[in-house]
């Protein structure tokens, strides 16, 4: 008798042997290294790295963790297993380890290395927010990556100030405070268009508060200075207005030291 197995049947029992393929895999290459020394896990695991074979690299210094958590060289396999997930693109494989070393080894003398790889983790997580952020409608994204990356960064700049990682850090930071402070204008830009004033105001305010040296805080103000004439709260818009043209006298939203808004339906206002 023959028996017809239906599309969705067969997809599933081909799933399933996969899986256990998968698994009879990793149980072959634990045993295979279950009677490994220390030593030469490490020493294949590095050579590995050095070759960029990552994957081997991670069963190594994985092997090496596992079984030899207080080993002679279980710290330094556990710094590298960091870096062999990064190239591997496993961003949150990587800043788990770098997370579980700085818990584990605060005062290791390169815990900075910890700190500097998690941040660059968050940092390539977050591409697509960075490298594409005119493209989409910002107020959408979340930027939850990239937000990680600048308090990393900055983490290792306050505990380390004198790190070798430091400067690239400092670099990064400037960029990610820039692109941070632009989300939180296009979300207040969002808001000036709903007729939302107050939601917009407080947008303003917090990025010129939370990112007071980013390009945006000009910006920041024009924000203000429109929600403000939104609210029809002029006192408070000549206000932020003054100090718009005391700060940036040749913003584009100013005629001198006239303001012009843009989604508000008011007059312009003059300091």
């Amino acid at each position: 008798m023959r028996v017809i197995t239906s599309p969705a049947r067969l997809a599933s029992l081909l799933l399933a042997g996969i899986v256990l393929a998968g698994c009879a895999s990793n149980d072959s290459q634990e045993d295979e290294l279950s009677g490994v020394a220390e030593r030469q896990l490490y020493e294949e695991g590095r050579e590995a790295l050095e070759s960029s074979r990552y994957t081997t690299a991670i069963n190594r210094l994985e092997a090496i963790d596992t079984r030899f958590p207080f080993g002679e060289h279980a710290e330094q396999a556990q710094l590298e297993l960091i870096y062999a997930y990064y190239e591997t693109d496993d961003w949150e494989g990587a800043r788990a380890a770098a997370s579980r070393f700085i818990r584990l080894h605060p005062d290791h003398p390169q815990v900075d290395y910890a700190y500097y790889m998690r941040g660059l983790a968050a940092w390539q997580a977050g591409r697509f927010s960075l490298e594409r952020l005119r493209l989409i409608d910002i107020s959408k994204r979340d930027l939850g990556a990239t937000r990680d990356a600048y308090a990393d960064f900055r983490e290792l700049i306050q505990r380390f100030p004198d790190s070798q990682y430091a400067p690239d850090a400092q670099q990064r930071i400037v960029y990610l405070r820039n692109v941070l402070a632009r989300h939180e204008l296009h979300v207040a830009d969002f808001y000036l268009r709903k007729g939302a004033y107050l939601a917009a105001v407080e947008r303003g305010r917090w990025v010129i508060e939370n990112y007071p040296q980013s390009a945006a805080t000009h910006d920041a103000l024009a924000v203000m200075v429109e929600g403000y004439l939104g609210l029809d709260m002029r006192d408070r818009a000549r206000e932020s207005l003054q100090v718009l043209i005391d700060n940036a006298p040749n913003h584009e939203r100013l005629r001198g030291r006239t303001f012009r808004p843009e989604h508000v339906k008011a007059d312009g206002l003059s300091a």
